[in-house]
């Protein structure tokens, strides 16, 4: 089975940590939804599990425009239960579109908060504010129950507190799913060439870890690094993609796995809606896919499979990465045919990782 993932480009304003290929230009929205809806109609897949609408902000178009596009991809094979998911922003979210939304298929929604404070929404240069979430969630509650929020932390000018009255706050609202980043500040971004008041590693890990038990206390679990969810609530699109399922993503920029091969999509506005799409083509070799397999499946807090890796390769996982795994064997951790990392593990995972390829 293959998930799509439909990238929307488009938002309100540009956040001054973003680093996505996005902007707050919406002159090309109809030429671009044109190219968009004729890349899928140009697709064909067996059956699809989940489907993931990004950006960007999705919820920025108007409901028929979203509309539009599911209908596009009502043409595949969408599994009963499969996952549909929107991102949306609190400012744009309205009854109207999210009834839309629920009309077309959509039965799962992501909506980014990233701060409780008002304070730290106006230097992430959110166009929200703390009510105006709570006004978005309160309606999107009316017509979703399978919903995400978004957090970061590690933030400028971000106290220890100020996350535990987010993670406080948040879970009280009682989302099915909780996603939690420790802000990157990228080059490109606004964020770069700016005098931060970062939290100092230390912090950033306290709060990492405070997290990990506060959600556990109020019952969510971690199932990835970065991911916390409700029993039964784990996203499925997401593990897709830290499994090494195949996805197919439409759009500007959008990334596909399709028989162990990575496509790539323009970046150039102009080139897209001409209908040029596919810019890259990776065919990845077996070294490439065992290195996938380890660092995507690691994400994760059920790890890999031990006999899986040792099926698909040829080769025995234990024995490979010996050295690695005595040399870090308190990260580590073989439990019947899965190796896995601690939470401790997370924190030093690129390390880990780093010495593993």
């Amino acid at each position: 089975m293959t998930s799509l993932y439909i990238h929307i480009p488009f938002c309100v304003k540009k956040c001054n940590y973003c680093d996505f290929l996005s902007f707050p230009d919406m002159r090309l929205k109809d030429d671009y939804k044109r190219a968009l809806i004729n890349e899928i109609n140009a697709f064909d897949c067996s059956s699809v599990k989940s489907i993931f609408i990004g950006g960007g902000t999705p919820s920025v178009l108007e409901g028929g425009d979203i509309a539009d596009i599911m209908q596009s991809a009502g043409k595949f094979n969408i599994s009963e239960n499969a996952e549909i998911t929107i991102e949306a922003n609190p400012d744009t979210i309205t009854a109207g579109k999210l009834k839309i939304y629920r009309q077309n298929g959509i039965n799962r929604i992501s909506i980014g908060l990233q701060a409780w404070q008002n304070g730290l929404l106006e230097k992430l240069g959110r166009v929200h504010r703390r009510e105006r979430f709570l006004r978005a969630y309160d309606t999107a509650y009316k017509y979703f129950d399978n919903i995400n929020i978004d957090l970061m932390f590690s933030l400028p000018s971000q106290t220890y507190e100020m996350w535990l009255e987010t993670l406080e706050n948040v879970t009280a609202l009682e989302p099915k799913h909780i996603s939690a980043y420790s802000l990157i500040v990228e080059e490109g971004t606004p964020f770069y060439g700016m005098e931060l008041e970062l939290p100092d590693e230390e912090t950033d890990r306290r709060m990492y870890h405070s997290a990990v038990d506060f959600l556990a206390s109020k019952g969510y679990e971690q199932y990835e690094i970065s991911n916390f969810a409700k029993k039964g609530f784990h996203s499925v699109h997401n593990c897709v993609y830290w499994e090494r399922g195949e996805y197919k993503g439409f759009g500007l920029g959008a990334a596909s796995l399709i028989n162990n091969v990575r496509y790539k999509n323009t970046e150039s506005m102009v080139e897209y809606i001409s209908g040029v799409t596919v810019a890259e083509k990776e065919e990845l070799s077996d070294e490439d896919i065992r290195a996938e397999y380890m660092f995507l499946g690691l994400r994760m807090n059920k790890g890999v499979s031990i006999s899986r890796f040792n099926e698909l390769f040829g080769r025995d996982m234990l024995s490979d990465y010996a050295d690695v795994i005595k040399k870090y064997r308190k990260y580590f951790v073989i439990s019947g045919d899965r190796l896995s990392l601690t939470t401790e593990g997370f924190d030093i995972s690129n390390i880990i990782m780093a010495e593993m390829l």
